[in-house]
């Protein structure tokens, strides 16, 4: 019997390719084309038009990452939204603080929503039922336009790249809204590709949230199926700036949050690494950043 590979369509000269034991759904939404297989490497995998997402083996870094950093580098992060992320897995990171009252989750792909729930039921665990939690199938862009000022302390947007459905969620329009309904001490994090491959990302999303956040700036995490090096999460911050913060304070703040000793990636002490960035990253972010 023949193998089966996924070949990731991400460049159009390098990419890596898995070995597919199972293929478990094939799905055109609305918006883009859903895969959700198993592989004998990654556990189980979902691919959003031929790029890879998530797998079950190595989530944990980008979505701790993703979550914990801007959570505790807020002061008191008590009122997030989440736009994207319809695994669930930056929902499940969110509510593991005690100190949350209130996740919105937005989602515009009601499909990667529910094939998440019955094909990655692991990553997500009990987030959706949680009382504290409201998960919206629609547009975020719409969300935040609506939103009332100040009425999230951080927002983290789990999207695919600027291309297709994830392109308006890289705009000027949607960071000016973003700023106005963000708390004083107000928090924005969202993924900004590898910038080995992808600096022009990095490079044009820090520059537009430059002209509304006085903070700006980018940490790092390795996270094997994001191929090509340190993917950068890109923060912009209307307080404090989010790399000023040090261990002890980051601990403090986690153990208040009661997430001390149940992460895999994150660590105070990785928190605070983070924002060391290697110079061929730094050299993309506006000079005026901190």
């Amino acid at each position: 019997m023949a193998e089966t590979w996924l070949n990731e369509t991400l460049y159009p000269d390098w990419g890596q390719r898995f070995l597919v034991t199972r293929e478990l759904a094939r799905v055109k939404s609305d918006f883009q084309d859903v895969v959700v297989f198993e592989s004998s490497s990654h556990g189980r995998v979902l691919v959003l038009d031929g790029v890879i997402q998530i797998t079950e083996r190595d989530e944990f870094v980008y979505q701790e990452m993703l979550t914990h950093v801007p959570l505790l580098a807020h002061p008191c992060a008590k009122r997030v939204l989440i736009i994207g992320a319809g695994d669930g897995g930056v929902l499940r990171r969110v509510l593991q603080h005690d100190t949350v009252e209130k996740a919105v989750m937005v989602e515009i792909d009601g499909a990667v929503i529910e094939l998440s729930k019955q094909y990655l039921p692991n990553i997500a665990g009990d987030a959706w039922n949680d009382p504290r939690a409201e998960v919206i199938v629609g547009d975020g862009i719409d969300y935040v336009l609506k939103a009332a000022d100040g009425s999230f302390d951080v927002i983290i947007v789990d999207s695919t790249d600027p291309i297709g459905v994830g392109e308006v969620l890289f705009t000027d329009e949607f960071y000016s809204n973003c700023a106005r309904i963000l708390s004083d001490e107000g928090l924005i994090v969202n993924q900004c590709g590898v910038p080995f491959m992808q600096a022009d990302e990095l490079h044009e999303t820090s520059l537009r949230r430059a002209k509304f956040f006085p903070h700006v700036g980018a940490y790092v995490a390795a996270v094997p199926t994001y191929v090509g090096g340190f993917m950068t999460l890109g923060v912009a911050s209307k307080g404090q700036a989010p790399n000023t913060q040090t261990v002890e304070q980051i601990r403090t703040r986690a153990e208040a949050a009661k997430i001390v000793g149940t992460t895999r990636y994150w660590t105070p002490e990785i928190h605070v690494g983070s924002f060391n960035l290697p110079p061929y990253i730094a050299e993309h972010l506006p000079k005026t950043g901190k």
